[in-house]
């Protein structure tokens, strides 16, 4: 990597304490330069539509827009932004809705900052990087819930009622009570709410 320019990241997450940590380990061997930080989701949206950096370092759980949500919103204006997402819990349903968004890299908020260098440099090349341990929590997947009920679930999850679920999802409002109905059959719940809650909890969301 000597000769080459460093890679520009925008580093976002809600915890303080492991973001400026590793705002100061990551660029430690020259190679990353941290352009910009966000503590939520909308932060890390208007940090990169700003920074248009080489690399997204994002949190997949975080307060406001969570990673998912931000990464949805910075693809809309710039389709190839690359994206590493960080996350505690390799959820299978997680890892299938960020690769439907093009999420390029994914691994464990506990991994070495040498390896999350290696990774982010991966990806500025344009290659793909998920983590062992997030690959094999994605081939144990009994979820019996389709893309579209994981879909409502989620955006019931964020507290959003059916007619907002409806617009966000460009669906008519009939479709919508028909997935969350399916998905609380699936589940064996009463409420939307108690099957996000189940299906979150599954590992599904």
């Amino acid at each position: 990597m000597t000769g080459a320019e460093p890679v520009r990241i925008v580093l976002a997450d809600d915890e303080k304490l492991l973001r400026t940590a590793m705002a100061a380990l990551l660029p430690q061997d020259g190679t990353i330069i941290v352009v910009a930080q966000a503590e939520d989701g909308d932060g890390a949206v208007r940090e990169t539509l700003e920074h248009r950096p080489d690399v997204l370092v994002v949190d997949l759980e975080m307060p406001g827009a969570n990673g998912l949500d931000a990464v949805a919103r910075i693809r809309e204006h710039h389709p190839g932004q690359a994206v590493l997402m960080l996350t505690r819990h390799a959820r299978p349903g997680v890892l299938r809705r960020a690769l439907k968004l093009g999420v390029q890299g994914f691994m464990s908020k506990s991994a070495d900052p040498e390896d999350i260098v290696a990774v982010v440099h991966e990806l500025r090349a344009g290659r793909r990087w998920i983590a062992h341990e997030v690959l094999e929590a994605s081939v144990i997947d009994d979820c019996p819930l389709t893309d579209r009920e994981i879909d409502a679930l989620a955006e019931t999850r964020e507290g959003y009622s059916v007619a907002h679920i409806a617009r966000r999802l460009h669906l008519a409002h009939g479709t919508v009570r028909n997935y969350l109905s399916s998905a609380m059959q699936k589940t064996g719940t009463a409420t939307r709410h108690d099957a996000a809650r189940h299906a979150h909890e599954r590992g599904w969301l």
